[in-house]
């Protein structure tokens, strides 16, 4: 509370200058893993129901070619069964609970679920969780590849913004060189040249990278060379207001509620799209 205190005090100074320049668009990160059960309809439900009309999901395929929700190749963290989701078939995960009580989505639900959120605007990033790589071998990544995106584009509303993201630049090649798919590459990078230099070189213009060792001169600099910055985590309100100070286009929050509360209690300057 002392880190928050202070960067409220500090960025209180300058207030004129952010209410005239500073907009970024939060998006709910898996629902909100730190306030709801992540991943679940449950959790999308809520941030929606509280304005969000951003979501951050992850995909993963079953053994049997069924798109699922879920974050983990393994099973034990988030539900009552264990082993590998890509050795299990869809029936034998459907009848899986969450550690919350809630039974895993398909990517078909999810999609429902969109259609009663506000379609104009709409932000959605579809993560390709395609590692361990050896789970995915080039003829099932692209099969899986296939179906993520024909499932997600044949449902997207127009005005909405549809990405596809990954630290696994194999699929977002494929989706790109075969849809021209609009993608994010994610990075445990902050943003710096590294991370700059190889998104210029996969051709890809949005980074998600981590605010820990960012700073506002290398976000300038990734505008200047025309890309749009996200970036995570933010665990903690302070996290979520270091990155609209260092310039961010888009935040993903894992409390989205407490978030949307705080930002429009104590920095009403930042004009915060939800």
């Amino acid at each position: 509370m002392k880190k928050l205190a202070i960067i409220i005090a500090s960025l209180f100074l300058c207030g004129t200058m952010f209410a005239q320049t500073q907009t970024v668009r939060a998006f709910s990160h898996r629902g909100g893993r730190l306030e709801y059960d992540e991943n679940t309809l449950s959790a999308f439900e809520a941030s929606r129901d509280a304005g969000y009309n951003g979501f951050e999901t992850d995909i993963r395929m079953t053994k049997d070619g069924y798109l699922i929700i879920n974050h983990d190749h393994t099973l034990e963290r988030t539900t009552n069964g264990t082993g590998v989701l890509e050795e299990k078939t869809l029936k034998e995960l459907l009848a899986l609970e969450t550690k919350g009580g809630h039974r895993l989505m398909t990517l078909d639900e999810l999609m429902k679920f969109l259609k009663t959120c506000r379609q104009d605007g709409l932000y959605v990033e579809f993560e390709l969780k395609t590692k361990p790589v050896e789970l995915y071998p080039q003829e099932r990544l692209e099969e899986y590849c296939d179906k993520l995106y024909k499932t997600v584009m044949k449902n997207k509303p127009e005005g909405a913004t549809y990405l596809f993201t990954s630290s696994d630049y194999r699929g977002l090649r494929y989706l790109m060189s075969k849809y021209g798919a609009e993608c994010l590459m994610i990075t445990n990078e902050p943003i710096n040249d590294i991370s700059i230099s190889l998104a210029k070189a996969l051709g890809i213009k949005r980074i998600g990278a981590t605010t820990d060792g960012t700073s506002r001169k290398m976000v300038e600099k990734a505008h200047k060379e025309g890309m749009i910055v996200s970036l995570w985590p933010t665990h903690k309100i302070e996290d979520f207001v270091l990155a609209c100070y260092l310039g961010a286009d888009y935040l993903c929050t894992d409390i989205p509620i407490e978030t949307m509360k705080t930002m429009s209690e104590k920095f009403p300057w930042i004009k915060v799209i939800y």
